[in-house]
């Protein structure tokens, strides 16, 4: 059974119906209920919108499938032509650091991080690449670190001791009121490697 409408509203709603509203909408932009608007243009003669269809969900992945492990930023590349395999024989990426490897190395000798570089590149270079291309290209300069060598002093208990300055904090003298910089001294046991530090004017 249909809702009776004030004669205002009933109109109203058969114009939106026949501008191709759908009820949905009709009914959020009248606050009848769709089922009533719907009997009231069928009434009139006005041909309903064909409701959408709702969207499936994609297929579960099967069991034994595998998710990518390689991103192509090529759509018309199939994986792995970006080494140049059989379908695309050749056909190798160059990255677009490439042209910039020296300012690359030079940074990296000066122990600057991929975003200075990747910042510096875009500043001075007009680079228009991403920062990850410089990350990946910086990674692949890198290589494997390399183990930093340490001289390790192998003797018995109280025999000796490194003794050694250095340039310590700001710090108020207690007399004057004033700050003075301190010097730190660190006195370090060759056997147990127990070390002392003290700061001193």
């Amino acid at each position: 059974m249909v809702n009776v409408l004030s004669e205002a509203k009933k109109q109203q709603v058969v114009a939106l119906g026949r501008l191709g509203w759908s009820l949905r909408r009709i009914q959020e932009a009248t606050g009848v209920r769709r089922e009533t608007c719907s009997g009231y243009l069928k009434a009139a003669g006005i041909e309903l919108r064909a409701a959408r269809r709702r969207r499936l969900p994609p297929p579960a992945l099967e069991p034994d499938s595998k998710p990518a492990s390689e991103v192509i930023t090529d759509p018309g590349l199939p994986v792995g032509a970006a080494e140049g395999t059989p379908e695309r024989p050749g056909r190798v990426s160059v990255s677009l650091c490439a042209p910039h490897r020296e300012a690359i190395e030079l940074a990296l000798g000066r122990s600057r991080n991929a975003m200075s570089i990747w910042q510096q590149l875009v500043d001075d270079h007009g680079f228009r690449g991403g920062y990850l291309s410089v990350q990946r290209f910086v990674t692949k300069c890198k290589g494997a670190p390399l183990a930093e060598a340490f001289c390790r002093f192998e003797t018995a208990a109280g025999e000796e001791g490194q003794v050694d300055y250095g340039t310590g904090p700001m710090v108020r003298d207690p007399t004057t009121r004033k700050y003075r910089r301190t010097r730190l001294f660190v006195l370090t046991l060759g056997h147990s490697r127990k070390s002392v530090r003290l700061l001193c004017w």
